[in-house]
Parts: C-alpha cells; structure tokens; sequence
C-alpha cells in the first residue's frame, strides 16, 4: 500500500500588537515600530518559507483608570501602509492586515487591498473585524452608531460590498491598446451594491490583483464565527493550549464545510503559539519560565485582574492570593480592550476555581490562562511537537507570536524549520507566487481570466454575519 501523505505545516507569524505584550524592556529588544523591526522579522521568517505576515489592528489607544494603557504597543503605524513597505523588500511572502469593517467604509478598504494585492504579485490577505464600543468610536465622526449586532450585519454586508467591487474589472478590461487608441473597456470598473448599510454605485479605480480577492481571514470562536468561517473564510485565528479543545474545535469548523460545497482544505485552521528554543529541553524549560516572568510582570498581573474584577486592586500582592471580594461592573478600568468584557463574573468565578485547585497566585494565574499554545524544548523537540500536533489535527499550522522584536524567531526560523523540512512536512522553497499558492487553497475566488479559466466565483452572501 502507499505511504499515507503528511499533512504539510503552514506557518505565520504575527509582529506583537494589540492583545499582545513583548518584552519590550529587555537589552536584546528594538523599536516596536520602526519599519526596520518589521522588515527584518518579515525577512526572517521568509527565509523560512512562512505563508504569510500577519499585522492586528487597533483604532484606539486602549485605556487603564484613565490613562493609556502601557502594556501595549503605543504609536504602531497603519497595517496597509506597512505591509505596502514590505511588499517592495519580500518576494514570496504573504502579507496579511486586520483592518475594521465598522469605521470604514468598502470602496476605500477594497481599493487598499486591490493595490496592496497587484503590488505584491498577489500576496495580500484581509482579516475581517468589527468594533464593539463607543469609546473606539469617539475617535471617529459616526461614534457608536450601531447596535453591536448591527455591526456583525454591516460587515457581513461589507464584505459582500467589496467583493463587487473587486470583481468590476474583468479579463482585458485593460486594454493599453496602442492601435486604437482604447485603454480601458467601456465598463470596466462599473458596480453596483444596494443593502441596509450601504447603498454605493459608481466606478471602481482599481483591477484587481493576481488572487483576484485577497485571502478572506476571520478569528471568532462562537457558534456564529465559526459558521461564518466555514461558509466565507479561507483562514481561521484560534487559540487553543489543549490538544482536546483543539482537536473538537478542528473537527467542528471542518465538518461545516460540506454545508457551503466546500471541502476540508478550503479553510486552514491556524491557532497563534509560542516557541521558545534552547539547546536542551531543560534548558529551554528554564527559558521559557524566565520568559512568561518577564511578560506577566507583577503591574500586567495585577492590570488583567482590575480588567476582570472592575475594581482597584493595587493594594494586593500579585505573587499572593486572588483578592476574597467579588467583581464589580464597572467597565471603566480597561477601556477598548475586548477580551474581558463580556462574562466577567463568571471568568471570575472559573479563575478562582482553578487557582484554589492549582495554588496560583495572581501572577500564576495571569500566566497560566492568558497562555496560547507553546512549544518548548530543543530544535528537535519543538519540531516533533508542531509536526505531531498538525498531523494529528489538532491545527493546519500556527501563527508564530515572538516574545522579542524583532529577533523572537531568529532560532526558530534557523533551528526548527530544517527539522520540518527534512521531515517532509514544511517547504523548502516556495513552489507559487501568491498567498493562495503557498497556503494550498482549492476553490479559491478568482474572477474568471485574472486567476486563470474556470475558476469558480464566491459573491457571499448579504445575510452573513461577521462576529468580532
């Protein structure tokens, strides 16, 4: 009988932002915004062969009692602007932005993405996201102007909106034509979308790129997000650090395909993880304990549990006991952060279960529940365990979220990928030019002739929703 196939890991890595803290005060660490920390890391892990570089998006400074929480990454640039940097100085790499469907608006995101995507050669790809709160939108002339569901419909409608627009232009719509004197056709560019948000009509500037539509990503866990990903998205942001919940959430969002006529490999699963190498595993075992202390330090313990508790708990000692008073709804403390919004009684009471279970302070605790995925051990090690974790399905591959800028994945790029290459399971070298090559997506869409003949076209529909 033939060998059974591997399952090929894909790889991503994610330059630390919004919902994430680095080390940014350790000596090996450089400018969390200057281009040359995004250009290196985008160079590193294309020396690696990674799919793509993934940027998130905040439309806020997050605020903590009043005053701009420092845990973050202030003064990050635009996602679209920098990505549209590194287009000129990658070649193969895959260029992927979190931008906001509820304060934007579809010709202006579907023209950014058209061009992010012809100047790269087709490597772009669209994160799609909504806005809960007011506060974000303070910053904005519409303000909080929607129903939070509201918001799940006009993004669903957004995303329909420009794919019109995308698909405007068609197979020689450009036309260049010296002996006529004809450039374009008499109507290329020309769309028309009218629903409950948007009612736009007119000429689009743009042709579309090489993929045709950028590479549709979305990152909701809930029933409706996951129905969402299996009907319109091509990738899927999960965060998972159990092989059990992994592996149920993988069979899940799989299994909804067939509903929408696609299959399996037209949706990669791609929870975002740690990786901490070292010679040996007790070496790196030390490394990584030294790592999470220096991400959770005793002011970020202390700041995520105000977050949950709505209280001011500076008084208590983050390497002591989980304060003995109940949480209070008081949504001031931590202001356009959305991780804890929702449910905080009940995450209050599942954190002091687990620390009474496990004898957690407040800083192990903090540790402990904000951990994503984390491979650890020597080169070998680390390798094992991502190949067995994918082959396994548990995932289709990670998104690499480094704990330094922008040298975090430098051992893992020159130590670990070699080991997955002579296991046959990751590339080694791009056999495509665009982001939908590298990820291996079938059924892509494509407007018929930019994309080559008979590829199939996916309108979406105006009923999706699109959750956060």
């Amino acid at each position: 009988m033939p060998a059974t196939t591997k399952k090929q890991v894909h790889l991503a890595a994610q330059l630390p932002g919004i919902h994430n803290v680095t080390v940014w005060s350790d000596p090996r660490s450089e400018s969390q915004i200057a281009i040359d920390s995004f250009i290196r890391l985008a160079q590193t892990i294309e020396r690696g062969k990674f799919d793509f570089f993934f940027l998130a998006e905040g439309l806020r400074l997050r605020e903590h009692k009043g005053q701009v929480y420092d845990l973050d990454i202030a003064g990050r640039p635009e996602n679209l602007t920098v990505l549209s940097a590194l287009a000129a100085v990658t070649t193969h790499l895959g260029l992927a932005a979190t931008v906001n469907a509820t304060f934007n608006e579809p010709y202006e995101v579907a023209r950014r993405f058209a061009t992010l995507d012809r100047l790269s050669g087709g490597r772009a790809a669209w994160n799609v996201v909504t806005s809960y709160d007011a506060f974000t939108g303070e910053n904005f002339r519409r303000g909080g102007f929607l129903p939070e569901a509201d918001r799940y419909t006009r993004a669903a409608e957004f995303l329909t909106a420009s794919r019109k627009l995308w698909d405007s232009w068609a197979q020689g719509d450009l036309k260049a034509d010296a002996a006529t004197g004809e450039f374009t056709a008499a109507g290329a560019g020309r769309f028309a979308h009218r629903g409950q948000h948007f009612d736009i009509s007119g000429r689009f500037t743009t042709p579309s790129g090489p993929q045709g539509h950028p590479v549709i990503i979305q990152s909701g866990e809930s029933d409706a997000g996951r129905e969402f990903a299996a009907s319109d998205a091509e990738v899927i942001f999960s965060k998972h650090n159990r092989i059990d919940v992994a592996r149920e959430f993988y069979r899940d969002v799989k299994r909804r395909l067939a509903t929408y006529g696609r299959s399996p490999d037209d949706l990669l699963i791609l929870p975002t993880a740690n990786a901490v190498v070292a010679d040996t595993d007790e070496e790196a075992a030390a490394y990584a304990e030294e790592i999470s202390r220096e991400l959770v330090s005793p002011q970020t313990a202390i700041a995520h549990l105000e977050a949950v508790w709505g209280r001011d708990l500076s008084a208590y000692d983050p390497d002591g006991p989980l304060p003995d008073i109940e949480p209070e709804d008081d949504a001031h403390f931590l202001k356009g952060h959305s991780v804890f919004r929702k449910g905080r009684a009940e995450t209050a009471r599942q954190w002091r279960k687990l620390a009474e279970e496990r004898n957690f302070s407040i800083r192990e605790l903090v540790i402990e529940v904000g951990g994503r995925q984390t491979f650890v051990g020597s080169p070998q090690t680390v390798a094992d365990a991502i190949d067995d974790y994918v082959q396994s399905e548990g995932a289709d591959g990670f998104v690499l979220v480094p704990h330094l800028t922008p040298g975090g994945l430098d051992d893992f790029v020159d130590r670990v990928v070699p080991i997955l290459q002579e296991k046959g399971v990751h590339r080694d070298d791009y056999t495509g030019t665009t982001l939908r090559d590298h990820l291996g997506l079938s059924g892509a869409p494509r407007p018929a002739g930019w994309g080559g003949p008979g590829q199939p076209l996916r309108t979406g529909r105006d009923d999706k929703e699109i959750p956060a």
